[in-house]
């Protein structure tokens, strides 16, 4: 046998050399889940004005993020059953089909099936590699290698909306529209990840003797999909209706039917419910999903602000998120090689939560249409930085509060409940930003509309039949409704004098957006002082030492 194989026998330790080259299939895979998140950010903008639904954008990630939340812990379950290698590669292969079928559709519908067959694959990509490295890597260790992850976790935030934003500001690509380059550059990524993790990553075979929790599956996707449906699809509903009524019915029915399952199925339970008599592994669930709300949230505010509001490129504005990625990188190193050094991980949901609350309270009253572009580049720095001491800490949290045996339930029910936050985050907030921004906009259009200086340029017959302000005069005509927000690519070509009230509209919407996003962390930083005071321990380390002492 090949001395490049990693092969890791019951009890066998790997070496440096071969941990490191486990690794490599791991980080093209979660190169390729990260990589996705962020590189639709910019281009969304450019993919919805292309296919016609601005205001359905939304869907686009909300698809990603349900299959991908729904799927995470069914991953996690399962890898602890049959073992990570076949999980790992059936998430990869899944991936790579949505992702072929994602750069092919034709409208935003069967943009948001691709992106949720994406998901469904994306949602064993994260979860299982920070899984395999809790499996190989000893608690004094992990933090190191983690923080080769997080690089590659930067690395890729910080390529995804630069890539995506020029891949969505070229019109032709090898005689393809530009933004579908989004998703076909994830298959040579995808099919190098696939052939390093079935070469390279042999772990030992599992096949544990277990039911699998099919009834506790189908109960989580009854109790989140119509709870996020209704969070889509509310505003133009309205939130009072028989449909919203009928979604929030499902999805409590769901929450019940999921817990009564999961009682009853005891140990092979999706998600066994003793997990969460650990105090740590139950705050640190909930706060993963606060922060998932108020993190997506600003993911999706951020870039919508820099192309609506001041009028950048898919491109520039990808360039302006490097600073968020820089503050997550900086923030996960640090956090991870401090608790590898000392165990003490409490601090750093404390002032991660403090910095996010503080962040997103500072862009929710200082973005406007003439604030600087140095203001939102460097409050992104403090948001990523928040971020940062946040995710690493608690994921290792709640790998170390549960016995070796669950450690891919552990692991994936992280990712599961900051994918749960991150889903309702972007349904929500979009869904909020478009409806305040209509209302906003109608009631500056009003106001400018009593100024002699705005009617001056609105009646002058040069203005009028200039071909860069036809698409306004139509607006105009029809009013701010969520169906005339639909295209917005006119906005900043048009006459800046009277597309003024629109642009403010947009940026007041998305300070109320930013607003509530701190309220949600303001709540999450005083949750996070009730975690337990203690150091971190290697519940693996410490049943080694058991079975010695015995």
């Amino acid at each position: 046998m090949s001395n490049a194989t990693p092969v890791r026998a019951a009890g066998e330790v790997l070496t440096h050399r071969q941990t490191l080259t486990v690794m490599v299939g791991l980080m093209l895979g979660m190169f390729l889940s990260s990589l996705d998140q962020t590189i639709v950010s910019t281009s969304i903008y450019t993919i919805a004005n292309d296919l016609d639904g601005l205001s359905l954008q939304a869907w686009a990630t909300t698809a990603y993020l349900i299959t991908s939340t729904v799927t995470t812990p069914l991953y996690g379950k399962l890898s602890d059953i049959f073992g990570r290698r076949p999980l790992y590669l059936a998430a990869i292969l899944i991936f790579l089909a949505g992702s072929l079928y994602a750069g092919s559709v034709h409208s935003m519908t069967e943009l948001a099936v691709a992106r949720g067959i994406q998901g469904m694959g994306a949602g064993g990509l994260l979860a299982l590699a920070l899984t395999i490295i809790g499996d190989i890597v000893a608690l004094k260790d992990r933090a190191k290698y983690q923080g080769y992850f997080m690089s590659v976790f930067g690395v890729s935030s910080v390529l995804g909306p630069v890539v995506g934003g020029a891949f969505a500001g070229s019109a032709n690509i090898l005689g393809f529209d530009g933004w579908r380059w989004v998703f076909f550059i994830n298959l040579p990524i995808g099919l190098a990840a696939l052939a390093v993790v079935f070469f390279y990553l042999h772990l030992p075979a599992k096949h544990v003797k277990q039911k699998i929790d099919y009834w506790g599956a189908g109960a989580i996707t009854l109790a989140i999909v119509p709870l996020l449906l209704v969070a889509e699809q509310g505003r133009s509903w309205g939130w009072t209706s028989g449909n919203s009524w009928i979604c929030y019915g499902l999805g409590v029915i769901g929450i019940i039917v999921f817990l009564l399952v999961e009682r009853r199925a005891g140990d092979y339970a999706l998600i066994p419910l003793r997990l969460f008599r650990n105090i740590t592994f139950g705050l640190s669930s909930l706060l993963n999903f606060i922060i998932g709300i108020g993190m997506f949230g600003a993911i999706a505010m951020l870039p919508m602000y820099l192309q609506l509001v001041k009028g950048l490129t898919p491109t520039e504005a990808g360039l302006m998120m490097i600073t968020f990625t820089v503050g997550i990188l900086f923030g996960s190193i640090t956090a991870g090689r401090t608790i590898s050094a000392s165990g003490v991980f409490r601090i750093f949901p404390i002032l991660g939560t403090g910095i996010l609350t503080a962040a997103a309270i500072v862009m929710g009253l200082s973005l406007g249409v003439d604030t600087g572009l140095w203001v939102p580049g460097l409050i992104a720095v403090f948001f990523g930085m928040g971020l940062g001491f946040c995710m690493q800490p608690l994921t290792l949290a709640m790998q170390v509060s549960v016995p070796p045996k669950d450690m891919g339930v552990g692991t994936s029910t992280a990712a599961f409940f900051r994918s749960m936050g991150g889903a309702v985050g972007t349904a929500v907030f979009i869904s909020m930003l478009f409806s305040l921004a209509a209302d906003k906009i109608a009631s500056g259009m009003k106001d400018a509309m009593g100024s002699a200086d705005y009617l001056k340029v609105l009646k002058d017959p040069a203005v009028a039949a200039d071909p860069a302000n036809a698409k306004l005069y139509d607006f105009f005509k029809n009013g701010a409704t969520n169906d005339s927000l639909n295209d917005t690519s006119w906005l900043h070509h048009a006459n800046p004098a009277l597309t003024r009230p629109i642009v403010e509209g947009f940026a007041q919407s998305i300070d109320t957006v930013m607003l509530t996003a701190a309220a949600l962390t303001g709540l999450a930083f005083l949750i996070s002082f009730a975690l337990p005071n203690k150091k971190l321990t290697d519940p693996k380390a410490a049943a080694k030492e058991s079975v010695s002492a015995h």
